[in-house]
This record gives structure tokens, C-alpha cells and sequence, in this order.
């Protein structure tokens, strides 16, 4: 068996050495000591001498020449092998020169090599004697490839090329690593109901143990459904999972954060997530420049199912129940009020909290005459058009 067979997914450049920059580059200080010691021992030991220039660069370090020149000098040794290895399979076939050429693509994008991988990868890709399982295989190395460099029509372009190949014949493996990928990739991008979808589909089946480990896939799944999901859906899809409850055991604020919301207990859930912004959010790669979005979300989230049960309820009360100041609560109630994100209204005088919930019905019918005067204009752009 080859050495990218369906058992074994390309895992070229390590995603791992990614969130050690973006730690390093983030400044949360009591994770940079360790992801320094982690960098700089995936570097030495893999001689990564392309990501080791990447890195010096991006952390504005100056650069070893030295120990650039043995890393360079490692990286001959092992292409020069590579070549041989490709010269030999030759003579044996068909299938054993594509994988020949996939491991030396796989090697180019170890050492972050980005350039020189995807001129190999696209080579082999567009050869006759490539089959359909070698396709995906390439396919899912460069999309990893281009996660590991957030390269956004890198990825999107491969996570398209794959879906076309799973869909011609992809066995059930890469169909729900694709899945898994594709989940990841919409959490980066911020479309958390998509990503929340996936999550759903590939938690019970995930095997994409090249992108991250299992747990830190639930994490990242369980915070991107505490958003997304409805509370109904929050506690028969995610609460009750067994996946989930196996993971969230061996991370208590995640728990608290899901079950605090769900019962309605908004003080613990307001600690749990503190504790979920610095432990989760500030310190993984995929969801960091989602910080301030995903709290600001979940606050939100949180005032409008506590007023949903009301007509009216007192600031005093309001702020007790979250465990917060009066004053606290009125400033962040009258913010997200200006911006129509809440429905309800301050009587200061009184310092009652009163809900207006607009007519379900009413904005229907509001929003079909807006689509209805949208498609009329379109309607007759186009004939004007047709008539010249």
C-alpha cells in the first residue's frame, strides 16, 4: 500500500507549527514560552528551513544563517532521495510514480515550501495515469496546504475540487474528512451556522485526525453550536450528544457555558464566558479573530431569551440574574436597543425593562413587498434590454 493511502491523510505542513505562530503572534503571553519551545523544535528537528525564514519574518527575528545552511542542506539530501525514489518507480508502474511524485509535493509543503508543492501537486493532478483516490488525496494535501496559510482561494478552490470528486465516486472516509475540513474553514470565515451544520453531520464519524485532534474539534464545534443553534436544537443535537458529553466532561467551562445557557442560569453563563473568551477563543487559530464578535453574539443572544419571557421585568432584576450592575446592564441593553438588536425598550423613570416584539406576520408581509418591488425593477431593467 502506498504512502497516502485512504488510511493516511497528507498532513503536510504540520497545522500544529501554525498556532504556535499565530500564539506567538496573538501575545497571549502565558501560552508564548511553550509554542516558542514547540516552534523551535518542529523547525530543528524537520529542518523546515521555508517555514523557519516565514517564521523569523513574521516575528521580525533575525535569521541564523547557520542554521539555515544545515536546514538547506538537509532539505538537498532528502529531495535528492526523493528524486531517486521517483527515477526507480518507473520501472514499476503507474500508481507507484504518482505517489513517488505526491510524497515529494508532501515534503516541499513540510518544509513550507508552498510554491514548489503545489507546482507538484498541480503536475501530478493533471496527469491521465492519476486516479480518482490519488486526485483526493492531492486535492485534500494542497487544501490543507492552504489552511495551514489561511490562503482563501486556495482553499475554496480545493474544498470545490474535492466536493466534485467525492461526488464522483469519493469513498465514505474522504467524504466525511471534507466535511470536517469544510466545518473548520467556515468557523475561520465566521458563517457559524454552516460550520454548526457540518459539525453535526461528521462529529459521530470524524477522522480527520490530520486537521486536529478529535477534542479540540468538539471544542471548537461546541462553541461555534452554542452560537448557531437554537436553544431546542442546543439540547437534543449538542447537550445530549454522547461525543460531546464525552469532551465536555474533560472541559467543565465548556459544559457550564452549554447547560448554564440552556437552563437559564445567565450568571454562570456570563462566567463561563470570560472563561471561554481567554481558555478558547483568545488561544485557537480558527476562532481568535472571532473574539469580540462571539461574546458581544452571545450576550445578545442570552438578553433576548431572558426578555422573551417577559412583558417587562426591573434592571434590578434583569442584573441580579446575570450578575452584573444595574448601571452595567442598562449600557449594554440601550447599545445593542440602538442598533435593533434588541426588542425593547428602557423606562429609566420606573427602571423597567419593557419587550416589543414585533408582529411576526406584519414583517412577512413587509419583506415580500420589499422582494416583490426588488423583482418588478429587475423585471424591468430586463425588458428595456430585450427591446433594445
Amino acid at each position: 500500500m502506498d504512502a497516502y493511502s485512504k488510511s493516511e491523510a497528507i498532513d503536510a505542513p504540520s497545522l500544529k507549527i501554525a498556532q504556535y505562530q499565530a500564539t506567538l503572534l496573538n501575545g497571549h503571553t502565558d501560552l508564548a514560552d511553550q509554542a516558542q519551545k514547540s516552534l523551535d523544535k518542529a523547525i530543528t528537528e524537520g529542518a523546515l528551513s521555508f517555514i523557519y525564514k516565514q517564521t523569523c519574518d513574521k516575528l521580525s527575528i533575525e535569521i541564523n544563517q547557520e542554521l539555515l545552511a544545515s536546514m538547506e542542506a538537509k532539505n538537498a539530501v532528502e529531495l535528492a532521495a526523493l528524486d531517486e525514489k521517483i527515477k526507480l518507480s518507473e520501472e514499476l508502474g503507474d500508481l507507484e510514480i504518482t505517489s513517488a511524485f505526491i510524497e515529494k509535493a508532501a515534503y516541499y509543503a513540510k518544509i513550507g515550501n508552498k510554491i514548489d508543492a503545489i507546482a507538484v501537486y498541480q503536475e501530478t493532478l493533471g496527469k491521465k495515469s492519476t486516479t480518482l483516490n490519488h486526485k483526493l488525496d492531492i486535492t485534500f494535501g494542497l487544501l490543507h496546504l492552504g489552511l495551514f496559510y489561511v490562503d482563501t482561494d486556495l482553499v475554496q478552490a480545493q474544498i470545490e475540487k474535492a466536493k466534485d470528486l467525492v461526488d464522483r465516486g469519493g469513498d465514505w472516509e474522504r467524504r466525511n474528512r471534507l466535511k470536517a475540513y469544510e466545518m473548520i474553514w467556515w468557523t475561520y470565515q465566521r458563517d457559524f451556522k454552516k460550520a454548526a451544520k457540518l459539525f453535526q453531520e461528521c462529529i459521530s464519524t470524524f477522522a480527520a485526525f490530520e486537521l486536529m485532534s478529535f477534542s479540540e474539534f468538539v471544542q471548537i464545534g461546541v462553541i461555534v453550536c452554542t452560537l448557531a443553534l437554537e436553544r431546542a436544537e442546543l439540547k437534543s443535537k449538542i447537550i445530549n450528544c454522547p461525543e460531546v458529553v464525552e469532551i465536555t466532561v474533560e472541559h467543565p467551562i465548556l459544559s457550564t457555558l452549554l447547560n448554564s445557557l440552556y437552563d437559564c442560569k445567565y450568571s454562570a453563563f456570563f462566567q463561563s464566558l470570560a472563561g471561554i473568551e481567554e481558555n478558547y477563543l483568545k488561544t485557537n487559530r480558527y476562532l481568535m479573530h472571532h473574539t469580540r464578535y462571539f461574546t458581544r453574539e452571545m450576550r445578545i443572544k442570552s438578553y433576548s431569551q431572558l426578555l422573551q419571557s417577559y412583558r417587562s421585568l426591573t434592571l434590578t432584576s434583569m442584573a441580579s440574574s446575570f450578575g452584573v450592575s444595574e448601571e452595567y446592564i442598562d449600557r449594554e441593553l440601550s447599545r445593542f436597543i440602538a442598533n435593533g438588536r434588541l426588542h425593547c425598550v428602557i423606562d429609566k423613570v420606573s427602571g423597567i425593562v419593557e419587550t416589543n416584539r414585533p408582529d411576526q406576520k406584519n414583517a412577512q408581509y413587509q419583506a415580500t413587498i420589499k422582494q416583490g418591488d426588488l423583482l418588478l425593477n429587475r423585471i424591468q431593467k430586463l425588458s428595456r434590454v430585450i427591446n433594445i
